[in-house]
């Protein structure tokens, strides 16, 4: 799994003149805020603090380019969902992110980070309704796994995949913890799949 293993911050943009010119493949990890996005992508990347993680959702209001060895980049987008993020704020993000999913040719898969206690909230299939139609990857972690009982986690996993199976063809889906480390060598496996097949 060294692929995520030598990740490295390479730069952060905020307008879409900014983001660097590459041939290579881009996976984006997006997610609304609070729901484990950088520790998900810190868990991945087997590192303590690659993506910042804090307390205050919202925090993240760039786009964070993480280079890795073989010159690919992990791309982790702002969180989304923020009620106190200012409007202005959140329609420059709003912008920023379709615009960055939809056209951005290297970009490969999406990594949708999602709550397992609140799944398929509105900005969430607001995502998948962004990038879906571009035909690319999408693989769904359900985060904080351990919050939940294996049987209330299984059960919500089972009806999540029922409604992503049924409307978005090109997604897959399992849980994740960051915690307990719960579904990482999956999720790796499938991420270096994505990063050697272009």
């Amino acid at each position: 799994m060294a692929h995520l293993h030598n990740a490295a911050f390479f730069t952060s943009v905020n307008q879409l003149k900014d983001l660097p010119e590459h041939n290579g493949i881009e996976i984006a990890f997006a997610g609304r805020s609070n729901a484990g996005k950088s520790s998900a992508i810190n868990t991945l990347a087997n590192r303590n603090r690659l993506a910042f993680v804090s307390k205050t959702p919202g925090r993240t209001q760039h786009i964070n380019f993480f280079k890795l060895n073989s010159g690919n980049y992990l791309v982790d987008l702002p969180g989304y969902g923020y009620a106190n993020v200012p409007i202005a704020i959140r329609h420059h993000w709003h912008n920023l992110l379709s615009k960055y999913l939809q056209t951005r040719q290297s970009l490969k898969g999406m990594i949708l980070i999602m709550d397992i206690r609140h799944p398929l909230q509105v900005l969430d299939i607001q995502m998948l309704d962004w990038f879906s139609p571009t035909g690319k990857a999408i693989h769904i972690l359900l985060t904080k796994a351990d919050k939940l009982s294996k049987q209330q986690a299984h059960r919500t996993l089972d009806q999540v995949s029922l409604f992503v199976e049924e409307t978005y063809p090109h997604c897959s889906i399992q849980l994740f913890s960051s915690l307990k480390a719960t579904g990482v060598e999956e999720a790796n496996t499938l991420i270096n799949e994505w990063l050697v097949c272009k």
